[in-house]
């Protein structure tokens, strides 16, 4: 394969991956039906969001909530990363409707959501991926 097929080659898949991504993507809607069926699957239902939206001005943290008023933020950073990961955050601000801090209380209403660690793994490692130096990307010649 020539260089340029090369290059044609890496810029349909780039192009297919991003396609498939923008497939994942949930709207606000399908956010909410999903805290809807997290909140039963997990809480038996008695998390009750009055609001569930992403947000773009969430840079230091992966959601918060609101338990007076019932909302849940979502950051918009967690937009195509695995469902698993999604949907974890997205219980763990249920959970804080039902608890507001985090206590024993709090945890143990995500003990039965089986991919909790594995999701707060992987955030852990998004972020210390972001604290790695940049490397300077190689230039053609």
């Amino acid at each position: 394969m020539s260089e340029a097929e090369e290059r044609r080659w890496v810029t349909v898949m780039l192009d297919k991956l991003a396609a498939q991504e923008s497939k994942r993507m949930l709207g606000d809607g399908e956010l909410a039906e999903r805290a809807e069926r997290l909140s039963g699957q997990y809480l038996d239902g008695r998390a009750r969001p009055a609001s569930v939206r992403w947000v773009t001005n969430q840079n230091t943290r992966w959601g918060s909530c609101t338990p007076a008023e019932g909302s849940i933020r979502l950051s918009h950073r967690l937009q195509g990363m695995p469902e698993y990961v999604i949907d974890y955050v997205l219980l763990h601000e249920l959970a804080h409707l039902l608890v507001p801090g985090h206590g024993p209380r709090f945890w143990s209403l995500l003990e039965s959501y089986a991919r909790t660690e594995r999701a707060r793994g992987y955030l852990e490692g998004v972020v210390a991926a972001d604290r790695l130096p940049h490397l300077p990307v190689a230039r053609e010649e």
